[in-house]
């Protein structure tokens, strides 16, 4: 498929009703408490700060986590563990501020081993592969090629290993920076080239494949 940019994260459907899939954190209503805030309360054992921040980061966590999950299906469960997870090590994020950017690295790493998980047990005759529903993700007032590319692209990932996959999407879909994919991911930037690179040969490869069928 050679060398592409990012796709426009907005011809992705919505996954909750309608909603913009590239919707960032509900807009934080004015004399609303900031994140920062939210955070500091909710370390103190203050409930209502803790459901705050699911409220408030919710609805884009749970549009990520479906384009990173391994089968639709688990896209809720994902969502569920990234906030526990969160909520539980609150007192490890040194930047309160931070909160959203956190999350979605832990859904990143969630998501991870969540693919890694499953495509093991395929491998062991336990469970087979599901690609995304394409129908469901790309818009249908999308560009004709940009609706190929996501097409392509959500028909093979579920072949992929998981960091290739999930490097893919957040270069790919969700539009990151490399800079930003590493730091999502959690690994170097030259680590992530590598996988965006070994994903661009799976990827021509099936090209290549489909055209000689």
């Amino acid at each position: 498929m050679g060398e592409h940019g990012p796709a426009k994260v907005s011809h992705l459907r919505a996954i909750d009703g309608g909603a913009s899939a590239d919707a960032a954190a509900a807009p934080v209503e004015e004399g609303a408490p900031s994140d920062a805030q939210l955070v500091l309360a909710a370390r103190q054992g203050e409930g209502w700060a803790a459901e705050a921040l699911f409220r408030r980061h919710v609805r884009r966590i749970g549009q990520l986590a479906y384009r990173l999950a391994p089968r639709p299906q688990e896209a809720d469960d994902l969502v569920q563990d990234a906030f526990v997870a969160a909520l539980d090590g609150l007192r490890r994020l040194d930047e309160p501020a931070a909160f959203g950017a956190w999350l979605r690295a832990i859904v990143v790493r969630t998501a991870a081993k969540r693919i890694r998980r499953v495509r093991l047990r395929q491998k062991l005759g336990l469970a087979h592969a599901e690609p995304l529903d394409v129908e469901r993700v790309v818009s249908r007032e999308a560009p004709p090629d940009v609706a190929a590319e996501l097409s392509a692209l959500y028909s093979r990932l579920h072949e992929m290993p998981a960091q290739v996959r999930i490097a893919l999407v957040l270069r790919r879909v969700e539009g990151m920076t490399v800079p930003e994919v590493a730091r999502e991911m959690g690994v170097s930037e030259p680590t992530v080239k590598r996988r965006l690179a070994q994903g661009e040969r799976l990827l021509a490869r099936y090209e290549r494949g489909r055209g000689e069928a």
